[in-house]
């Protein structure tokens, strides 16, 4: 998810579209979030690894 939004926001600077940067912009904050969630031990929606 991290990955995907760095491509988004890597594209939406590039084509200067608004809409692909903001996306890219969540996916990667959700994405760092569910990461650090995970690195901490926690189960995410009952499952302990996220792949």
């Amino acid at each position: 998810m991290i990955i995907l939004g760095l491509i988004l926001l890597i594209i939406g600077f590039v084509a200067k579209i608004a809409i692909v940067w903001t996306i890219g912009i969540v996916l990667v904050v959700v994405g760092a979030a569910l990461f650090l969630v995970g690195a901490a031990g926690r189960e995410i929606g009952g499952r302990r690894h996220w792949y």
